[in-house]
């Protein structure tokens, strides 16, 4: 008992001394405890970036700015479904693996796209939906830039016609890229 008061004391003195928190650092918190406050931190980061005019290089120029987004429990269950399948298969792809931890698609007996994942939890009424992902960055930062420097996930980040959006994140040092990173946007 006194080593794991001592460790979580040494966490909370390592995450105070630090201007911003990693990721890595933060995955002994358990998966409500540890994506749910960095949902709101991404959050503001996404509407940081659509509250200014871009251009995302895709062929489109300037776009925005966009009219801040939401966060939706199905999409974010959604994304969670993709980010821990991604984690556990050590996997990284749109497509789902088909394995356990690809539900969706292990239901259907294949690999899962990002919308039969969105719609398997729930959000059904929608005129358009969009995913990101990411794997490896450590901070919310740099996932924010990863992704505005690319031009298809820019211009999901961008596209006024979202409304909404679940952002999850799973931790699993044995794979690959150790963090998964996963936004599905819906409007």
């Amino acid at each position: 008992m006194l080593k794991t008061n001592l460790f979580i004391i040494s966490i909370v003195l390592l995450l105070v001394g630090c201007g911003e928190e990693s990721i890595a650092i933060t995955a002994n918190k358990g998966v409500d405890n540890f994506t749910k406050p960095f949902q709101t931190e991404i959050l503001e980061a996404i509407n940081q970036a659509r509250s200014q005019p871009r251009d995302c290089h895709d062929g489109l120029g300037l776009v925005g700015p966009s009219n801040p987004l939401i966060l939706n429990n199905q999409l974010y269950d959604s994304a969670y479904e993709h980010s821990n399948d991604l984690a556990q298969s050590n996997t990284f792809s749109h497509k789902g693996s088909g394995r356990e931890y690809d539900i969706t698609g292990y239901n259907k007996g294949r690999e899962s796209l990002f919308y039969e994942r969105i719609e398997s939890h729930g959000y059904l009424d929608y005129k358009i939906v969009g995913e990101n992902i990411a794997g490896g960055q450590k901070t919310v930062k740099e996932v924010m830039k990863a992704w505005l420097n690319s031009p298809d996930h820019c211009t999901n980040i961008m596209n006024p016609s979202y409304t909404e959006v679940g952002i999850a994140i799973v931790v699993n040092p044995n794979s690959e890229y150790g963090i998964y990173w996963t936004q599905n946007f819906g409007g």
